[in-house]
């Protein structure tokens, strides 16, 4: 009798057993996560937005000569002694470790011949050397930051709209590049005449430099990828601003916020010229409203 219960007990465990196998046999397997494919940062063209002004490298042209830089592109104006417009990529590709190298230098690469801006051309006139790329916007190597100190790259800026207004904006860029944005910058000055730390001048360095009445600025603000000017949509964040050169402008730069357009029927360029024209028609006419900090 208990032989027979013995066997009865190993059979019901045996058929368990199988059972239990089987089950586990025909439970698929988890499907695999796919992985996410994440958009590294990379350095792009500075002109992808367009040549606002159509610059050339013709000598013909000393108004509206473009000069290409591996950091910046600009449209220098021989006889203003500064830049029309500086144009530059901005991508946490560019941002390292590099310190600020201070060292401001006379740009051996304009034409033979053409009057040199030297690192003490704005001494004394109460203007800064304002810088239009920035340096903190190029800190991946000594050469990118040390270019950025080209006097072809500076304005006379008054010393309040340099360090807290331009300031400000500057910063907030390169929060948005922290936080998986790109960036494609643009900006310039026009009109003749400031106020800086030591009153109105019209010009500096004997007359060689046209200090500006206006400075302005345009960012196009998109998520890293690649084919960057045909992303640009009617929903692209621009933000545009156009501020008096005066020592006594408010120090938030939002208040400053204006259209592309605006800045178009002051300077006469086409800013972003790469963008489809129905896209540039609804981005163009928009006034920024998003967060400024």
């Amino acid at each position: 009798m208990k032989l027979a219960i013995t066997r009865i007990s190993s059979l019901v465990l045996l058929v368990a057993l199988a059972t239990a196998c089987s089950k586990q046999e025909l439970t698929p397997a988890a499907a695999p996560i796919p992985s996410v494919a994440i958009q590294d940062a990379t350095r792009d063209s500075h002109l992808a937005m367009g040549n606002p002004s159509g610059a050339t490298t013709n000598t013909a042209y000393p108004s509206n000569y473009l000069m290409s830089k591996s950091q910046y592109a600009l449209s220098y104006n021989r006889d203003k002694g500064k830049a029309n417009w500086v144009s530059w990529h901005l991508s946490s590709a560019w941002v390292g470790s590099t310190a600020r190298q201070d060292n401001f230098a006379a740009d051996a690469t304009l034409p033979s011949g053409w009057y040199r801006v030297t690192s003490s051309s704005y001494t004394g006139s109460g203007f800064d050397r304002g810088h239009e790329c920035p340096s903190a916007d190029r800190t991946g190597s000594v050469a990118d930051n040390s270019a950025t100190f080209l006097m072809t790259n500076m304005m006379p800026q008054a010393p309040q709209n340099n360090q807290r207004t331009w300031a400000g904006l500057e910063n907030y860029c390169r929060t948005l590049i922290n936080q998986g944005n790109e960036l494609y910058i643009i900006c310039g000055s026009y009109g003749t005449g400031g106020t800086g730390s030591a009153g109105y001048k019209t010009t500096i360095d004997a007359g060689r430099v046209t200090v500006p009445n206006r400075c302005w600025k345009v960012v196009v603000v998109l998520p890293e990828g690649s084919s960057d000017a045909s992303r640009v949509t009617t929903s692209t964040r621009i933000i545009a601003i156009n501020t008096p050169n005066d020592n006594a402008l408010n120090t938030d730069w939002g208040t400053y916020r204006t259209s592309v357009n605006a800045i178009e029927s002051a300077t006469g360029y086409n800013i972003l010229s790469a963008v489809s024209t129905a896209v540039q028609d609804v981005i163009e006419a928009r006034v920024d409203n998003g967060p400024t900090s």
